[in-house]
């Protein structure tokens, strides 16, 4: 039974986590019901580029600069299908609204209007999701891998992915390198 839907809160992978997919990681909660849960992984970076996408998918972007963002691996399910996490200022074909102030997007128009220099004033091209089943992820939050946090704009949208992982944990007042640094010592 999920008591708690964790829908919109970051998850920072914990050391005890024995999962290498996630080794490091910070994940946005998408959706959290009783039938499981959906995520992106967001400080994971790929090799490739939004130009590169653009390219492949035959639009031609009017903004440069977009062409320079990386992609990042979303997670480990479906690395085939993108998904664009963005601010919530307008919705597309395919967008689930998170929060307020946030959506994932799945269909192309969403890539089209950032190319055009039209899209979302933010926004994060990922490559796959992460995925629980029923009561997987409360399993994993009962076991300590996972330290759940409260995200907020700033946190999704203004934080390097670099510092991602470290701010969370900071907004909780908690910090990380001390959690790594007493991981290895039983």
């Amino acid at each position: 039974m999920n008591s708690t839907d964790l829908t919109g809160y970051l998850l920072v992978a914990l050391p005890t986590l024995e999962d290498s997919n996630f080794e490091h990681s910070v994940v946005y909660v998408c959706s959290h019901s009783e039938e499981g849960a959906m995520g992106v992984v967001l400080n994971k970076p790929s090799t490739v580029t939004l130009g590169q996408v653009f390219e492949q998918m035959e639009i031609t972007p009017q903004d440069l600069a977009a062409e320079d963002q990386p992609v990042f691996v979303g997670g480990p399910v479906q690395e085939e299908q993108g998904f664009v996490l963005h601010t919530a200022e307008q919705l597309w074909d395919q967008s689930l609204q998170v929060t307020g102030y946030s959506a994932l997007t799945s269909s192309r128009d969403v890539l089209e209007a950032i190319a055009a220099g039209t899209g979302p004033q933010h926004y994060q091209l990922l490559l796959g999701y992460a995925g629980w089943g029923p009561g997987q992820l409360e399993a994993e939050l009962q076991q300590d891998a996972w330290l759940p946090t409260p995200a907020g704009p700033e946190l999704l949208f203004q934080t390097p992915f670099t510092d991602l992982r470290e701010a969370a944990a900071q907004s909780l007042g908690i910090d990380m390198s001390l959690l790594i640094q007493q991981s290895g010592h039983a």
